[in-house]
């Protein structure tokens, strides 16, 4: 049997197997690092129009996957989904839209919104030109294009009824993604409005053809807030899924990654778990054991950090504590959080403890909490500021805390006031659905976004991958850095 890597090759496979971009934008799929997780199936099902997922979850990486023909393959084969063989694929909306896409830049939609342009028309007019429909497409300008668009409704349903028959007759799903949505406007209830009128459409497309789906990627705080006032909407929440990752998932994506980096190391790391089925072009697959079944995979993460989180079990064990202090209070752990935290946990241990016999130091994986969190507590400035402004006010306090001690900090800190600013600030995302001065529904409703829980006690905590970045204090748990 091929000698295990050594603890530095083990070191050096993880830090290149992780990379540095660990963001979508800047670090898309490729064929020997795309991973399918087992709960991620339902969401590439072409007729599954809604996919909510957080940040990180991989909303971004699957939009651009599907469009790969190649990528496309590996998750047909992957889910057992050959459907996923018969579609076409076009790109409805994301970053950069500009004269080359059939959607338009951020920008250009601000402006067309200021001239009066109607969201579902709006929508209509990029579907149109997404399936390339040479009456819309064979105009140069946008305000054009949606003026045309409004003064031909008919030749909207025409259009559809003509792309459907054509799909229907090759066999293909002509499929639309729509990624980036906070990318809209940047005025939140603007973007709401384009959110709403796209579902509208979305779900016209579902009901009224056979072989023309739209799938849209977007963030459940995103999905919530839309207005779901037309008809049927009730059917978009039943055609939804979620990116959801379970520890077993978690671990499947870290063991996939080091077993696919194109190195003597990774070929090292390979040999010792079974065997990988070899793919086209130098993708491997792992044995199922090491991707589906926990005990092969604490054995396998116990030779990288060792079995516990200090010098024996009382400070408890390295493979469910990582992800149990990376989760939020849903219990749900984003994986950039999670390959962050690992990656950092590698270059600390390096610098720090070179010496000791795991790849992984318990100090170095407990010390990495610090950049996760604030990684973490920077996304949830940009996605849902408000949630963000309120914990901050709680900074140097103690968890658990009581709801009192909450309300306490919010009044010294003039929160109330805060929202009401916030509200009617159109650069700021929107505000909490309770009122600005109902501390009790601002506490339902972080609790509700998982930024917060609640303890039997009616006590409320805060976990870590948002306590340390804020710098709130817990009893015997990791500490703030001084």
């Amino acid at each position: 049997m091929t000698a295990a890597p050594t603890t530095d090759e083990y070191r050096t496979l993880i830090t290149r197997a992780l990379g540095v971009a660990l963001d979508a934008d800047t670090d898309g799929p490729d064929l020997r690092r795309l991973f399918t997780p087992s709960s991620h199936r339902l969401a590439l099902d072409p007729d599954v129009t809604v996919v909510r997922g957080a940040r990180g979850t991989g909303k971004t990486y699957w939009a651009k996957a599907l469009t790969d023909p190649e990528l496309r393959e590996v998750a047909a084969r992957s889910y057992m989904m050959p459907r996923l063989r018969r579609v076409r694929v076009t790109t409805g909306f994301t970053t950069g839209g500009s004269a080359d896409t059939p959607y338009p830049g951020k920008r250009r939609i601000a402006r067309l919104l200021r001239e009066g342009t109607d969201p579902e028309v709006f929508w209509c007019a990029v579907v149109m030109m997404a399936l390339g429909i040479p009456e819309i497409a064979s105009i140069p300008d946008w305000a054009d294009r949606i003026r045309w668009a409004e003064e031909n409704e008919d030749a909207y349903e025409d259009a559809l009824r003509k792309a459907d028959r054509e799909a229907r007759d090759s066999g293909e799903t002509r499929v639309l993604l729509f990624d980036a949505l906070d990318h809209l406007h940047a005025d939140r209830k603007t973007a709401d409005r384009l959110v709403s009128a796209l579902f509208q459409v979305a779900l016209e497309l579902r009901l009224t053809t056979g072989a023309l789906r739209a799938k849209i990627f977007v963030r459940p705080d995103m999905y919530d807030s839309a207005p779901k006032t037309f008809p049927d909407a009730s059917k978009l929440g039943a055609n939804a899924a979620d990116l959801t990752w379970s520890r077993e998932n978690l671990y499947g994506l870290l063991f996939h990654r080091l077993g696919n980096h194109p190195s003597a190391e990774a070929e090292k790391f390979r040999a010792q778990y079974g065997e990988w089925l070899v793919q086209s072009e130098g993708r491997f697959v792992a044995p199922v054991d090491l991707i589906a079944d926990e005990k092969c995979q604490e054995r396998a993460f116990v030779a990288l950090a060792g079995p516990y989180m200090g010098t024996d079990r009382r400070k408890g064990h390295t493979f469910t504590w990582v992800p149990n202090h990376l989760q939020d209070g849903k219990g749900r752990v984003s994986p950039r959080t999670w390959l962050l935290a690992l990656r950092t946990a590698t270059d600390l241990t390096a610098e720090r403890y070179a010496t000791q016999q795991y790849p992984l130091h318990y100090e170095a994986i407990r010390e990495s909490l610090h950049e996760a969190s604030r990684v973490r507590v920077d996304e949830l400035k940009e996605d849902i500021g408000w949630a963000a402004t309120a914990i901050e006010q709680l900074e140097g306090e103690r968890v658990p805390i009581e709801p009192s001690v909450v309300r306490q900090c919010w009044e010294r800190g003039g929160l109330t006031e805060i929202l009401r600013h916030m509200r009617e600030d159109d650069d700021e995302n929107s505000g909490p659905r309770a009122a600005a001065d109902d501390p009790i529904g601002l506490i339902d409703e972080l609790v509700e976004l998982g930024v917060l829980t609640e303890r039997t006690s009616g006590a409320l905590d805060l976990p870590d991958v948002y306590r340390l970045a804020f710098d709130i204090g817990r009893k015997g748990g990791v500490p703030r850095k001084s």
